[in-house]
């Protein structure tokens, strides 16, 4: 059976064949030689390998990187232990994840803080006149989604770290749809916090990703428990936490078979060169507003690896099924993953095409070819 076209990165992406490789590798090896034998015998990778490679793909320090079984529970159980008063104000974008707004949703309800909303310009991008005038102490978070899983388009993260460069507040960044397609330079940017998903453009396994986390940030922000790789208890009145890493906020099981292959997705990512997915994206873009009857979800001036598009007659659900039969993957954008735009934008679902560098020109040709049909 012929191998689909793949344009579903957006939700995950095709592992590169040596992640697969080295996953079943690890595992063929915790069978035939015990489970903890084989983490011993793969100490380097697991306990140093993956946070170095990681490290060099967002230009962090090794010591600043902690993983995480998701992207999600990377960003509510950092965030969580941030403590907020009722004069603070926290600051999300019209481009917020539907998952990380029911955490704050819950901490405004535990802490009285303000939630407010950074309004877009008349482009669609982040209005960083209106964040320039506001921005003030009481600010104590600003939350902001680099790439939204409904549409590509990309925030200006270099200019509102210039924005708040010294404030008081947490610059935190969800690069889930960035990390991968988008190159990310943490000496440049400043943030606090930045979360990512090993799935996506990475190529790496479900179940895994990571987490920076500024120094700044460890410093204010201990975790409340430390598990038995870090820490060391001391009779019953204190325990002993060494290193004092980014992996201080880690739990010591993991699946090991998982971070092998997301260190050899980071590896593989390292040695690409990923620039033909930004002409194979514009390819797409500009076949796509040419179909008639379709509208496409396409705010802000920078767009990236993701669009969304509706059309007139046909409902999205029925679209991607059409097009899996004629063997290309998309998938259903649902507005309430990105409820603040969508509704605003009266999007209930779309058809979300999402590319990458394993992207040809030629399908998107074919692609554009069968779209007429599907819609007819």
């Amino acid at each position: 059976m012929e191998a689909p076209i793949h344009l579903n990165t957006a939700g995950a992406g095709l592992p590169a064949d040596v992640v697969s490789r080295s996953m079943c590798h690890y595992l063929q090896q915790e069978a035939q030689r015990g489970a903890y034998e084989t983490e011993l015998a793969h100490a380097e990778i697991l306990e140093h390998g993956v946070y170095q490679s990681i490290a060099q793909l967002i230009g962090a320090q090794a010591s600043d990187i902690a993983l995480f079984d998701s992207a999600t529970r990377a960003w509510h159980g950092l965030l969580r232990l941030c403590r907020f008063g009722p004069a603070d104000r926290v600051w999300v974008t019209p481009y917020e994840y539907a998952g990380n707004l029911i955490a704050l949703i819950n901490w405004q309800r535990q802490y009285g803080f303000q939630l407010e909303v950074i309004p877009l310009d008349p482009h669609g991008d982040i209005d960083l006149a209106w964040m320039r005038r506001h921005l003030d102490d009481a600010v104590a978070l600003i939350s902001v989604v680099h790439v939204p899983s409904g549409c590509g388009t990309v925030s200006p993260l270099h200019e509102i770290a210039t924005l708040v460069a010294g404030r008081r507040c947490w610059f935190v960044v969800d690069a889930c749809q960035s990390v991968g397609q988008i190159p990310i330079d943490i000496r440049s940017l400043g943030c606090d916090v930045l979360t990512a998903a090993g799935r996506k453009f990475l190529r790496g396994p479900r179940g895994t990703a990571f987490a920076y986390l500024s120094p700044r940030f460890r410093a204010a922000v201990p975790p409340d428990f430390c598990d038995l790789h870090v820490a060391q208890v001391q009779g019953l009145h204190g325990y002993r936490v060494a290193p004092h890493s980014a992996r201080i906020y880690e739990l010591a099981e993991r699946n090991m078979a998982a971070v092998v292959g997301l260190h050899a997705a980071v590896q593989y990512h390292l040695g690409r060169d990923t620039r033909n997915a930004e002409a194979v994206f514009a390819q797409l873009m500009q076949g796509l507003a040419k179909v008639p009857d379709t509208r496409l979800i396409a705010p802000g001036t920078r767009q990236q690896g993701i669009i969304s598009f509706q059309h007139r007659k046909r409902p999205a659900g029925e679209i991607v099924d059409r097009l899996r039969a004629r063997g290309f993957n998309s998938w259903v954008m649902t507005g309430h993953h990105t409820p603040i735009l969508m509704e605003a934008l009266g999007v209930d679902t779309a058809v979300r095409l999402s590319v990458h560098y394993y992207n040809s020109s030629e399908q998107i040709e074919q692609l554009l070819r069968v779209i007429p049909e599907v819609l007819a």
